[in-house]
């Protein structure tokens, strides 16, 4: 059976026949009778950088009114453009949130997100380091700021609460073995 999620194309966009599931590869597809055209729908890319100060507290943002999840905490983070680097991406959500610019390293959590069943995406979250600029909200955050692993506010989604709960494991096991 096919799995309906929402936005999913209805009419072929090449030359507006209605669209047939079809099998494609082993999996039901939106196929165009007409033209043949086929449609892979695939999800959008998002991108995030875990910033720590030296107390180890996570900085993170409070999203504000236009956004989804308005009013609920998560680390910075936005979709990758198309042509766009994924690390350049991850520091320019960064700058535009926080205000701050920071030198992005290695990836350090990848999950699917299903929040927003219209708008499936892979997210990666990486290190960042702060390089430069003042600590600000902007785009679509309302206030900005550092907060304990073990006191974080309340958060808008799954995927930075799974991150956290894996940092604070490895900080226990560290703590475990030292």
């Amino acid at each position: 059976m096919h799995q309906h999620w929402p936005g999913e194309f209805v009419y072929c966009p090449l030359c507006a026949t209605r669209l047939e599931q079809r099998r494609v590869g082993g999996k039901l597809r939106p196929v165009c009778p007409s033209c043949g055209y086929i449609h892979f729908r695939n999800p959008g890319v998002g991108v995030a950088a875990l910033v720590q100060n030296d107390e180890g507290r996570v900085l993170m943002i409070r999203r504000g009114p236009q956004a989804t999840q308005s009013g609920l905490w998560a680390i910075p983070a936005g979709y990758v453009d198309y042509g766009e680097d994924v690390r350049e991406a991850a520091a320019r959500e960064m700058l535009e949130e926080t205000g701050l610019e920071v030198a992005i390293g290695e990836p350090i959590y990848v999950a699917s997100n299903f929040h927003d069943p219209a708008k499936l995406t892979v997210g990666i979250w990486f290190h960042g380091t702060v390089t430069g600029g003042r600590l600000e909200a902007g785009d679509d955050a309302d206030d900005v700021g550092y907060f304990p692993l073990e006191d974080l506010p309340p958060l808008a989604f799954e995927t930075d609460e799974a991150l956290f709960a894996r940092l604070r494991s490895e900080r226990r096991a560290g703590e475990a073995i030292g």
